[in-house]
């Protein structure tokens, strides 16, 4: 059974009166929220009287399935409920580790004396299909950990802020915080949280000025190449601006943000040539493997655009790629993070344009 993330305390208030499930499955890079979710599983598991606790890191091809099962099968020593966490860095159990798994869920589904708890990082779909994968889905609850996104970050923020008992101001001055707040610390769910606390340790409950926000939070965003295409995409000039500057301070290799900004150009292009040859936008999208939140953006942003703009911008994208390798251009600045500035800026307008 899948849930959301936001469904886990309600999944978890109901499981007090029938009891918890047997098996839970976290998966997911987001390691505050992932955090959150194993220490809210474990108070939970506490509180049902799971109380003796044994941790399994699966690290290595040659793990020894064998000790996994055998702690699944044995009786606790002092006769309380077990909880057992078993935790697979790489994602990737292998052959042994899945028959392994499927063996343990189908031993444990009906197990009321174990709770197990499987901690994953973010999987494909290639993983979540397979056997090991569904049998622990089948056996359980398996809950994604995804990753606040930025449009959706100044809410999460404000949610968190409400939970400690304050506020920012009505109307537009608080969404103008939010979105400071937000600036300073995308790409950085973790920070966030701890500016958060601080914020709740420098003032009392109640209301914040955007004045306070400015003065109390730090910036501490990070970025990176997939973060900029979205941005360019959604024609946000001043965030993918911001952004190139947090790469190139972060010390990222400018030849990497060209390939993440020329390889949005040429898809552009391509599928620009594609629809003006009369085939259907959602088959071009298929064949320039555009898909996810890329293929709303291609979808928003494709009809407006014009072939001859998109061509000058592949033009300009092949004179930024010698000036990243060390080749001037008269007209184009020689400093690789500056023509890249330009680039960007010259594509992020083109998108924003009605």
């Amino acid at each position: 059974m899948q849930l959301r993330l936001d469904q886990l305390a309600a999944h978890l208030q109901k499981a007090g009166t029938g009891g918890l499930k047997p098996i839970y499955t976290l998966y997911g890079d987001e390691a505050l929220l992932a955090q959150e979710a194993l220490d809210t599983l474990r108070a939970a598991g506490r509180a049902a009287g799971y109380t003796e606790r044994q941790v399994h890191t699966v690290s290595g091809a040659y793990y020894d399935w064998s000790s996994l099962l055998g702690a699944g099968s044995a009786m606790s020593l002092f006769g309380d409920k077990q909880l057992i966490e078993i935790r697979i860095p790489s994602g990737k159990p292998g052959k042994d580790g899945s028959v392994a798994l499927q063996a343990y869920c189908e031993r444990h589904a009906n197990d009321d004396s174990v709770l197990t708890v499987v901690t994953l990082p973010r999987l494909d779909k290639t993983q979540t299909t397979g056997a090991w994968f569904t049998a622990l889905d089948s056996a359980g609850v398996t809950l994604r950990v995804d990753p606040i996104e930025r449009q959706a970050l100044p809410m999460w923020i404000a949610q968190r802020l409400a939970a400690q008992g304050q506020q920012l101001e009505p109307g537009e001055e608080g969404q103008r915080a939010l979105g400071f707040f937000a600036d300073r610390v995308e790409g950085n769910l973790l920070a966030a949280h701890q500016e958060v606390i601080k914020l709740g340790l420098l003032y009392p409950p109640g209301r914040l000025s955007i004045e306070q926000i400015e003065e109390a939070v730090v910036d501490v965003s990070r970025f990176n190449v997939f973060k900029l295409s979205e941005a360019v995409l959604s024609g946000q000039i001043q965030r993918t601006l911001r952004m190139i500057d947090g790469l190139q301070a972060e010390g990222e290799a400018a030849v990497l943000v060209h390939w993440a900004l020329s390889e949005e150009i040429m898809a552009l292009y391509r599928s620009r040539a594609a629809v003006d040859a009369g085939k259907p936008l959602p088959m071009v999208l298929r064949e320039q493997r555009v898909w996810g939140p890329r293929e709303r953006l291609f979808e928003r942003v494709l009809p407006r655009l014009k072939a001859p703009a998109l061509a000058r911008l592949v033009s300009a994208a092949s004179t930024v790629d010698g000036i990243v390798k060390g080749l001037r251009h008269p007209q184009w600045p020689h400093d690789p993070w500056e023509a890249l500035r330009r680039l960007a800026l010259m594509l992020s307008r083109q998108l924003a344009a009605p």
